[in-house]
């Protein structure tokens, strides 16, 4: 078809996803709600979705993109249909079962009426022998260009963002490993795009002219090769320049298992994303700036996307990923959905112990930590770590607390800062001690009135190698540290409420 016609009504659209518990979709149905777009949420378990802001905005539909009855009703007065399933990583015959999927959702997609497809698949080049996961989309791509209905394919490569499998990968392997051995495709250029650009392409995309169907390219402003990649990621988290030799006798499968080895992606998603990259993937159009113009600014750099993706890691929001929140504002935001190795390393000890004391006296002694009162446990290992913190530039526990009993959001307590305070609930504190990383220590009062709970966590992101060796080497002393503040907190209080109802017995 040509690529003239008359664009999608200007009014609000229906428009299905599929593929919303997923890391695009997820991220893809604000933005559409936010244009002003009607949005049916379609998940297999509508019950992965409770939790997320936009759960009550949205019409939320149990659908299998796979079963042709349902997702044929599912599709039915849908104007714009976003297909974002497919199989990475899920075992043998993935290609057989995308297929399938593609041909039922193609077919039931003409049935129910849809305006409109619109389909995520990857960039690759033209005339060579594919990997089996490029194949496959590329595949599944021309089953939807075929459909009958008007569809818009939109082709990238690495997508940059957090929770993004290809980017998490290089992620792990630059953080991990200041020096390496590498597979000669790290010489293989690579067009990466920020996951803000692809959201905006997709969200264009439902006002493409009626009589559109084709693939788009879309890539960022940049051409770099996976080395490029790896140091300037390395020089935007702050990290010193990488070693990287290529060889030439690591295979894809070797490889995959290498990267399985040494980072925490799966070794079953590692692979495909690894047998993709021996291909160059540098995009040979930009046509899709005819129908979605780039902002003002232009695209997202590599170097931006980088910081976006850590942004939240820097401005001390770690929480989202082990807390109680549900989701998080922005397209670079980890999301509670995203597998549990995205976002970078976090470590995390938790403990909990039943109080037999009032919660209100629980609290007084979780109030009033550090400074003169200390912490609770081997007050000699506190003291040697501030010491060496002193030494070393930090405040060490010089600063003690502004006042005994009460505190306030950004308040010092030794060489931590009060982050978030909840009376009678939650405590948490920052660490400003000199780390290779970053730390919080959070302090609950959880449970019911009757049968108190107190709660600790400690919460570490490394920074490189030496804050996962960091973490590795202090690890055996925890149970020390931070079991002996958990025993020592939960018998103070339990001393005071004993002391208080005696007094009220006596009087």
């Amino acid at each position: 078809m040509t690529d003239t016609g008359t664009p999608t009504s200007a009014g609000p659209l229906t428009v299905a996803v599929t593929g919303v518990t997923g890391y695009v979709g997820g991220r893809l149905v604000p933005e559409l709600l936010a244009a002003g777009h009607h949005v049916r949420a379609l998940a297999r378990n509508p019950g992965r979705l409770r939790g997320r802001p936009w759960h009550d905005e949205v019409d939320v539909v149990q659908a299998d993109a796979g079963d042709a009855e349902q997702i044929r009703a599912a599709l039915t007065g849908v104007d714009v249909a976003y297909y974002l399933v497919h199989s990475l990583g899920s075992g043998r015959r993935f290609e057989a079962r995308d297929r399938r999927t593609a041909l039922t959702f193609a077919q039931a997609a003409r049935e129910a009426g849809v305006g409109r497809i619109v389909y995520l698949g990857g960039l690759y080049p033209e005339g060579e022998a594919l990997s089996p996961h490029l194949e496959s989309r590329k595949e599944v791509g021309e089953i939807l260009l075929a459909s009958g209905v008007p569809t818009a394919v939109l082709r990238a490569a690495v997508i940059l963002g957090s929770g993004s499998a290809s980017f998490e990968m290089m992620r792990y392997l630059t953080e991990r490993l200041p020096a390496m051995t590498t597979p000669r495709w790290v010489e293989n250029r690579i067009q990466p795009i920020a996951i803000r650009d692809v959201l905006r392409y997709l969200v264009g995309a439902a006002r493409l002219p009626g009589d559109v169907n084709r693939s788009f390219d879309i890539g960022g402003p940049e051409v770099l090769t996976y080395r490029d990649m790896m140091q300037r990621y390395a020089r935007v988290a702050g990290l010193p320049r990488r070693v990287i030799v290529a060889v030439p006798v690591l295979s894809p499968r070797l490889s995959s298992l290498w990267v399985g080895l040494v980072t925490p992606v799966p070794s079953g998603l590692a692979r495909p994303l690894v047998e993709s990259l021996v291909h160059e993937v540098v995009c040979d159009e930009h046509d899709i700036a005819r129908y979605v113009p780039d902002p003002p600014g232009g695209l997202v750099s590599f170097d931006d996307a980088v910081r976006l993706a850590l942004a939240r890691i820097h401005e001390a929001d770690v929480v989202t990923r082990w807390s109680s929140a549900s989701v998080a504002g922005a397209p670079s935001d980890p999301l509670p959905t995203d597998p549990d190795w995205a976002g970078g390393s976090l470590y995390v000890d938790e403990r909990t112990t039943p109080v037999r004391a009032d919660p209100e006296d629980l609290w007084t002694v979780l109030e009033s930590v550090g400074g003169d009162r200390g912490w609770y446990s081997w007050a000699l290992a506190w003291r040697v770590r501030g010491l060496l913190d002193r030494l070393s530039g930090g405040p060490g526990l010089r600063r003690g607390r502004r006042d005994p009993q009460r505190l306030a959001v950004d308040d010092a307590v030794d060489f931590w800062r009060v982050e978030e305070i909840e009376p009678g609930r939650l405590l948490r504190l920052r660490a400003e001690m000199r780390l290779p990383g970053l730390a919080w220590l959070e302090l609950r009062v959880e449970g019911s009135r009757d049968a108190p709970v107190f709660s600790q966590r400690a919460v570490f992101h490394p920074h490189g190698l030496v804050g996962q060796l960091y973490w590795w080497s202090v690890a055996p002393f925890h149970g020390v540290v931070f079991g002996g503040m958990q025993r020592g907190i939960a018998l103070e209080a339990e001393r005071r409420t004993a002391q208080r109802r005696a007094g009220a017995a006596a009087a």
